[in-house]
């Protein structure tokens, strides 16, 4: 395309808004009710106020809208068969069918407390992790319970901190110790 055609495309465009009168532009940029749709750009969820679908393991949720959420500050043990579960096996010296019945448990726990509820979510510095998912300190709406912090004082998670998120690294640690010392959990 030479540069004359490009000139004369871009006096005819502007020709043709000239000649429209304002209601028509408003007909064209906000069709009425019954011919109304929308294409979404980029996120407008309000995660102050959003449900927890379902429970994919101990740590992380799957959200009304589709996303995945990471709790931010805790570790529970693997459920299924990963990569993860082989390193935890091998670090820890514990069988993979043991840490399985761990994770079991501490996903029936973290399911019994946020699964079917509505949830706010509370972010950090970094807002996803390598794998995609938003990374959050989430709240009960119905009691205002911080769900991170319960999961590790009732004992069912361990602590992975990793900066720069630390908000309340200090908070779970203290949790985390009176769980071990109190035996709750999977520390029973």
């Amino acid at each position: 395309m030479n540069k004359k055609t490009i000139v004369l495309s871009i006096a005819l465009i502007g020709l043709i808004f000239s000649c429209l009168h304002a209601n028509d532009l408003k007909n064209i940029f906000a069709p009425s009710e019954q011919a109304k749709f929308s294409i979404p750009m980029g996120e407008s969820y309000d995660y102050a106020n959003i449900m927890v679908k379902r429970v994919v393991d101990g740590d992380t949720l799957l959200l009304e809208n589709g996303l995945r959420v990471r709790l931010i500050g805790i570790d529970t043990p693997e459920i299924h068969e990963s990569a993860k579960l082989s390193r935890d096996s091998k670090r820890s010296g514990e069988d993979a069918g043991a840490i399985k019945q761990m994770g079991q448990k501490a996903y029936e726990f973290t399911r019994s407390l946020v699964e079917g509820k509505r949830v706010g979510l509370e972010f950090d510095v970094e807002k996803y992790d390598k794998y995609n998912r938003l990374l959050a300190y989430v709240f009960l709406k119905s009691n205002g319970m911080f769900v991170n912090a319960e999961i590790v004082r009732q004992g069912y998670a361990s602590l992975m901190t990793i900066p720069p998120n630390v908000k309340y690294a200090d908070q779970f640690r203290q949790l985390y110790q009176e769980a071990r010392e109190n035996k709750r959990g999977l520390w029973k």
